[in-house]
């Protein structure tokens, strides 16, 4: 399978990139990504085939599918990372939170988030073809709270590559940005910058386009991707779970083969949603997918209203705050996949020149064909956040955000697949608040109330960061990065 530009090509990239190639080089012409080709279709053949298979075999064969360059070695190498999860032989759990409403739980990896279903093995994958290449990357990550984590675990000490993260001071959980500060990979860079994560992403997309930034690196014979949801190594493995989960519901009798779920994920840079939206193209049976915001809802105006406008706008800090993203980069493969090249690269330079799009009536009308959105303001979240308690289930808020448009958003019966970001440790002191009272605590303070009232053990990976030194707790302002990153390799 080959991948193409979403913006067209302007004379300086191949206008066909191989799987690997795209991954080591993310970005295309124009500033736009890579997206396939032609996506492989799966039917109800292939979900009939794989109804018992666990997750790692069907991980496998949608891999083959997408006919991948990637050795089979290494795929079952990278593969095998799923069995470092809770359950080895179940890596993602789907519970069931009421009749029709049922939580596929993507946080059981080492991070305790959602990014470590795709990190996980895309850092395996990635490390192999530059070996494989005889090649050395530098790896760019910026990170509203769970990205960098799972970046800077995966690509540990991994030959021939060295990896630099990027996240908003004070825009994370103290959990999530301890389990940055404090690591210790050689081959592993840290950066907080005084801004938002809007200006992280911003800065990535720069440096992985500047050709003075890319030649300074070509002379220390290094070449540059990225770790983020822009690199479609990471939106591959974030398709799987989305089939993985809906036979899931057909194991648990919860529906027939062949039958209509929704789709209920919360979104930010909207990874995590495209990866649905391609099931939906390969043939998973979705209705529609459910995409829900926090307050900072662009998404919801773009789904709703067709405009995507960022004029007098900035980032609100909530207490989802891994949602608190603006310029969300997958809505780019939606918008190629949907209108093509020229319209998506007319829209995408709109956005970058006036902060603002507006789609047609026609083209709102298709995007309402597969996608419907709400927003969760913070109270509503806290308000299900208890209310799932008391009915026996523990969730984050940025889970919590998925009721809200499970609510609203629903015009038939079907059975909902919400999707779990992370796990409530990444979240603890807005979680001790909601559920038992009193101010904002300090997060080992809220961890230990949590488990001690709900009866809940804090995994040790979350317990051991508050015992370990900040290695990497530097601070900048958002236009030095460049030098900072440049000073790794001095």
């Amino acid at each position: 399978m080959n991948f193409i530009e979403t913006r067209g090509n302007d004379g300086q990239f191949p206008k066909e990139v191989t799987f690997s190639q795209a991954i080591l080089s993310p970005m295309s012409s124009f500033g736009g990504l890579y997206s396939p080709k032609s996506l492989p279709q799966l039917g109800l053949d292939f979900l009939k085939a794989h109804l018992n298979s666990n997750y790692k075999t069907l991980a496998k064969a949608i891999l083959a599918e997408f006919e991948v360059d990637i050795d089979q070695a290494v795929i079952d190498q990278a593969l095998a990372l799923y069995d470092q999860f809770d359950d080895p032989t179940n890596p993602v759990p789907v519970v069931k939170v009421r009749d029709d409403l049922f939580v596929s739980e993507l946080y059981h990896g080492p991070t305790r988030a959602f990014k470590d279903m795709a990190l996980q093995p895309f850092g395996t994958v990635l490390s192999a073809v530059a070996q494989k290449r005889n090649e050395k990357f530098l790896i760019l990550a910026a990170t509203s709270g769970d990205t960098g984590p799972a970046a800077l675990d995966t690509f540990r000490n991994k030959p021939n590559v060295q990896v630099v993260c990027m996240y908003p001071d004070g825009g994370t959980s103290d959990v999530q940005r301890l389990q940055m500060v404090t690591e210790t990979g050689e081959n592993l860079k840290v950066i907080g910058i005084k801004g938002d994560f809007d200006d992280a992403q911003t800065a990535l997309k720069s440096l992985l386009v500047s050709t003075s930034f890319r030649d300074t690196l070509k002379q220390q014979g290094v070449q540059v991707s990225a770790a983020n949801s822009v690199n479609f190594g990471r939106i591959i493995f974030q398709t799987i779970y989305h089939v993985h989960s809906y036979l899931e519901l057909v194991r648990l009798q919860e529906i027939g083969l062949g039958d209509q779920v929704y789709l209920d994920v919360p979104s930010g840079n909207f990874g995590n949603a495209l990866g649905g939206y391609y099931a939906y193209k390969m043939g998973l049976p979705v209705a529609k997918i459910l995409i829900a915001s926090n307050q900072n809802n662009v998404l919801t105006q773009f789904i709703e209203e067709g405009k995507y406008d960022l004029r007098d706008s900035g980032v609100i800090a909530t207490t989802s705050p891994a949602m608190d993203i603006l310029k969300s980069s997958n809505i780019e493969r939606i918008l190629f996949d949907l209108f093509g090249a020229e319209r998506t690269k007319e829209l995408m330079l709109a956005l970058d020149k006036d902060k603002f799009y507006q789609l047609t009536s026609d083209e709102l009308g298709m995007v309402q064909t597969i996608f419907a959105a709400d927003f969760c303001t913070n109270q509503e979240g806290q308000d299900y956040i208890k209310q799932a308690y008391e009915d026996g289930y523990l969730m984050d808020p940025h889970t919590a955000t998925c009721l809200k448009v499970y609510d609203t958003k629903r015009d038939q019966k079907l059975k909902t697949i919400a999707y779990s970001t992370a796990e409530w440790t990444k979240f603890s002191p807005v979680i001790a608040k909601t559920l038992f009272g009193g101010e904002l605590t300090s997060d080992i303070d809220a961890l230990k109330r949590i488990a001690d009232k709900g009866q809940i053990p804090i995994p040790a990976q979350i317990s051991r960061l508050f015992d370990l030194p900040a290695t990497q707790a530097k601070v900048i302002d958002k236009q030095n990065i460049e030098t900072e990153i440049l000073s790794f390799f001095k």
